[in-house]
C-alpha cells in the first residue's frame, strides 16, 4: 500500500525539478516504528517551501526494502531540506528503529522518465535522453497536427497551442515516453557511451 501526497502533479520535464528516491532496509519486527518515523520525516519535509509531494512504499515482498520518495521544485528547495535542522533532528531520533539506508538516487528533470524501477543505475547521458525524447515527440507531433490541426485551425493561436500542449504532454507521459524508454532501455543503459 502506498501513502502519497498528490497536492500537485506535474509532467516530468527538464525544468530543474529534483526527485529523491531512498531505499531503507528495516529489520524484521521493527516495521511499525519505522513507518511512524518515515511518516514523520515525510510530513515534516512537506512543510518546506518548494516541496511538491512525497510517497512511502512498503516492500513488495517480506524483507524487501521500503522506499521513500520526495519531490522538490528545484535544487535550492532540495538543498534547503537536506541542510535543515528539522531533517537532522529526525535522523538523530531514528536510533532504535533498526533501519538503514541501502540506496539513494536523485533524479533531475527528464531523468525521471528514464529511471528503471527497482534499480539505482544512473540515468543515461543527456544526449541519449534528447534522442529518445525526439523519437517520442515526432510521431505525436505528426499525428497531432494531422488529426487535430484541421479542427483547430480557426482557433486563436494561444488556444490552439494550449490544446496541443495538453494532448502532447498527456500522450508523452502516459504513452510515448514509457514505450520509447522501454524499447530503448538496452541502448540507454549501455555502459561506456556517455
Amino acid at each position: 500500500m502506498a501513502i502519497t501526497d498528490t497536492r500537485e502533479q506535474t509532467v516530468p520535464a527538464d525544468d530543474g525539478e529534483v526527485n529523491l528516491l531512498i531505499a531503507r532496509q528495516v529489520e524484521p519486527g521493527h516495521e511499525e516504528a519505522f513507518e511512524a518515523w518515515a511518516h514523520g520525516i515525510l510530513e515534516t519535509a512537506a512543510t518546506f517551501p518548494g516541496h511538491l509531494g512525497y510517497g512511502l512504499f512498503r516492500p513488495a515482498a517480506d524483507g524487501g526494502p521500503w522506499f521513500l520518495v520526495h519531490r522538490f521544485r528545484d535544487q535550492e528547495a532540495f538543498q534547503r531540506w537536506q541542510d535543515s535542522a528539522e531533517r537532522a533532528e529526525w535522523f538523530s531520533n531514528c536510533l532504535g528503529h533498526h533501519h538503514t539506508e541501502i540506496a539513494r538516487r536523485e533524479l533531475h528533470g527528464m531523468e525521471t522518465w528514464f529511471a528503471k524501477p527497482g534499480t539505482t543505475r544512473p540515468a543515461p547521458p543527456r544526449w541519449k535522453m534528447a534522442i529518445s525524447s525526439g523519437l517520442a515527440i515526432f510521431p505525436i507531433s505528426l499525428a497531432g497536427n494531422a488529426v487535430l490541426g484541421p479542427y483547430l485551425v480557426d482557433l486563436h493561436f494561444v488556444l490552439r497551442t494550449a490544446a496541443f500542449a495538453v494532448v502532447f504532454s498527456t500522450l508523452m507521459t502516459y504513452l510515448a515516453m514509457p514505450a520509447v524508454s522501454r524499447l530503448l532501455r538496452p541502448w540507454l543503459t549501455k555502459a561506456g557511451q556517455g
